[in-house]
């Protein structure tokens, strides 16, 4: 045994440990359950009283030194670790990433949503591929409105069109639940109109609804006051002008004034310094029937706001274009939002 003994010992010595590799080489050999000092001990325990007197202490002396250069080697190399790291130079410039942000159009959403929800308003969503039923019949279109003709609307075939309004979803919601009702709708829209600085033939639009016993026009005009005053945190001129549409009867639209100092907001506004912004109105007795809801018992108001107008207004942009040509330079400007 001692002849074992002195040549385990010596190749403890003779290990070279340069790196973590070979650290762990040395304990897999010497130091784990099955390793060559566990064997050595297996076989010290076989042996007469007389020679474990003899061999006991050598043995211990030789697990002690294993462990001894197993510690100092992962010592060291932790410390030379250190010492690499220590000799970096945090004083060159970093590499640049660029940070991404959110769109304009998304903000405004989160935004809308945050002020509406503060007053019990929920969020529900739907397709963008809707029937006909859903979009145009019991919203209290006619069969024969201009909104149904291929001038107006993308449709995809006689039955199913790009959505023209996110009213399709407030119809959706009123067939599942039962009053009272409040509910926010945003998404994307689609509208066979020409493209121009103030307009796209596709769009983002939040509409509103609410359906209780005993609403009017009032509560609808304090809502979108208390909604404006929100959202741009100021007062801003606002006018209500008689409108049609055929889901909502009285129907209005409203404006705010950017006034026609500048070029830009001359064309924005089309020469009268007002910019419609949204669409609203108390919900025509036909909606409500199409849907099972009693008019008799229950009224309420809807209203539509046009998010890409709102931007526009929030972060004065003259071109709502501008939005969607995926430019970085504009887009680069709300990556701190």
């Amino acid at each position: 045994m001692k002849t074992e003994i002195d040549a385990l010992s010596q190749q403890i010595k003779e290990f070279d440990i340069r790196n973590k590799e070979e650290l762990e080489g040395f304990r897999l050999f010497f130091l784990v359950k099955k390793g060559v000092l566990t064997k050595l001990i297996e076989q010290f325990s076989s042996l007469e009283k007389e020679e474990k007197k003899l061999y006991g202490r050598q043995i211990n002396e030789l697990k002690n030194e294993a462990e001894n250069k197993f510690k100092e080697a992962a010592d060291r190399l932790e410390e030379l670790n250190t010492d690499e790291g220590s000799k970096l130079d945090y004083s060159l410039p970093v590499n640049q990433v660029n940070i991404g942000g959110i769109h304009p159009i998304t903000l405004v959403i989160n935004k809308i949503e945050e002020i509406f929800s503060q007053i019990g308003f929920t969020i529900a969503e739907g397709p963008e591929i809707e029937d006909d039923y859903h979009n145009f019949s019991a919203l209290n279109f006619p069969p024969n409105h201009p909104a149904r003709d291929m001038q107006d609307t993308f449709f995809v075939n006689k039955d199913f069109a790009l959505r023209t309004h996110t009213s399709s979803v407030q119809v959706r919601v009123m067939e599942q639940e039962k009053p009272p009702i409040r509910v926010l709708c945003p998404g994307r829209v689609f509208r066979n109109e020409a493209v121009s600085a103030r307009s796209n033939c596709f769009f983002h639009q939040i509409e509103g609804l609410y359906i209780d016993k005993n609403v009017s026009f009032l509560d609808l005009k304090q809502t979108l006051y208390y909604f404006v005053k929100s959202f741009f945190g100021k007062d801003l001129p606002i006018r209500f002008r008689a409108s049609y549409f055929p889901f909502t009867e009285p129907s209005a639209e409203m404006d705010v004034f950017l006034g026609t100092e500048t070029e830009e907001d001359y064309r924005l506004t089309k020469g009268t310094g007002w910019l419609e912004i949204l669409g609203c109105g108390m919900v025509d007795p036909n909606v409500l029937k199409s849907v099972n809801i009693d008019p008799e018992e229950y009224s309420g108001f809807a209203f539509g706001l046009g998010v890409d107008r709102i931007a526009m207004l929030k972060y004065d942009i003259k071109d709502i274009r501008t939005m969607f040509e995926n430019d970085v330079r504009f887009l680069s400007q709300f990556t701190s939002f």
